[in-house]
């Protein structure tokens, strides 16, 4: 959980700043939306590569390249004065944090029972979830002083560095120990026994990719989208970003526990289905007294997010033998970050030409669409 929390310190930085960085270099959306997709792109490229060294080379490697590399890369953010220079810096932050999920997720399945990894990867959850609650707060506090949003990339980059060095020593022998175990907890491989395994397996990465990637690029605008549609400021937007992310404290374990008692594939269809309602209501829900009423809606959505999560890496980790689950966890990562961050500028796009109104009543449908077609390969299916 502490090492999650670190590694996400600062890649959960660009949303929350996005205001701020919009108005220092006048950003249309379109150009906010590759802020986003800079970090996300570089993000899902490095998941393969890193996955396979994982594999490897062992879990403590990535997991400190994962941590104190985008320390650095924060620095150079920071520190960059042009747009450009933003972009690039960004992106060596994904590069470096790529390592830290396919090596983290195994580590942590191989030390529980297979009926509880669900739980397990929800606890683990909590820990990005609590810096994605957290670094919005952090950052608009520091931004609104004169050290400005670079200022915020470089103040939490120094605590990441130190955690980052800190797990490196405690993981010297507890990953090792991990990975030496592994066979010794029990964990059956899952074989195709049927006609349809494949089919379902397809579609069920279909599935959890494609609705992952759409509720990242409309959670990338809405920041913007408080600030343009409600007339809030910057750090308040910043605030409403953090109530989304909030729902991970809680709803992570939630999600890890029904799916080892329901089954991974009813969690994830459940909250798929309800995915595009949700994402249809922001432009309907009003914004009440004090924000209550879009606050209470942008938990809901963190609450589908969290609730999915764990069960779709117990899904893939159930199906894959050990000597190879780094990589193909890489893979799936690398699906889920480079559709969101290709989705980021199209959703700004769509938001230049027709609207939020719009853009988000189109993400809305393809997401119930592409539900619908999935579950009828994963109706009868559970784990």
């Amino acid at each position: 959980m502490l090492a999650h929390l670190a590694h996400h310190l600062l890649t959960a930085l660009p949303t929350p700043l996005l205001p701020f960085i919009r108005d220092e270099f006048a950003l249309d959306y379109t150009q906010s939306g590759w802020v986003v997709s800079a970090f996300s792109l570089a993000y899902g490229i490095g998941q393969i590569p890193a996955g396979v060294l994982a594999d490897r080379l062992g879990a403590r490697w990535l997991i400190t390249i994962g941590i104190c590399g985008v320390a650095v890369a924060g620095i150079l953010v920071g520190l960059s004065q042009t747009y450009i220079m933003v972009l690039i810096f960004l992106a060596l932050m994904g590069l470096a944090g790529g390592g830290y999920h396919p090596s983290a997720s195994p580590l942590i399945s191989a030390s529980v029972e297979p009926e509880k990894r669900g739980r397990a990867l929800g606890i683990h959850l909590i820990g990005g979830s609590g810096s994605f609650f957290l670094a919005p707060l952090i950052a608009a506090t520091i931004a609104t002083t004169s050290l400005g949003w670079r200022g915020s990339f470089i103040g939490l980059a120094i605590p990441t560095m130190v955690l980052g060095v800190v797990f490196y020593l405690l993981l010297g022998r507890r990953a090792g120990r991990v990975e030496v175990q592994q066979a010794a907890t029990g964990q059956p491989e899952e074989k195709p026994s049927s006609p349809g395994y494949w089919r379902q397996l397809v579609a069920f990465l279909v599935l959890t990719v494609f609705t992952q990637a759409v509720i990242f690029s409309a959670i990338s605008f809405i920041t913007l989208f408080m600030v343009d549609h409600f007339k809030v400021s910057e750090e308040t937007a910043a605030i409403f970003l953090a109530i989304i992310y909030s729902a991970g404290l809680w709803a992570s374990p939630l999600g890890g526990y029904l799916s080892d008692r329901l089954g991974r594939v009813p969690v994830v269809l459940v909250a798929s289905f309800i995915t595009g309602p949700a994402l249809y209501l922001l432009n309907r829900v009003p914004y009440g007294p004090y924000g209550i009423g879009i606050g209470a809606l942008l938990l809901f959505v963190g609450m589908i997010m969290y609730i999915r999560a764990p069960a779709a890496e117990a899904y893939i980790i159930g199906r894959t033998s050990e000597r190879t689950r780094s990589t193909i966890l890489g893979i799936f990562y690398f699906s889920n970050m480079e559709m969101g961050a290709v989705l980021a500028p199209v959703m700004g796009r769509l938001i230049d030409r027709f609207g939020f109104y719009t853009s988000f009543n189109i993400a809305a449908a393809f997401i119930f669409v592409v539900a619908l077609a999935c579950s009828v390969f994963l109706w009868r299916s559970r784990n």
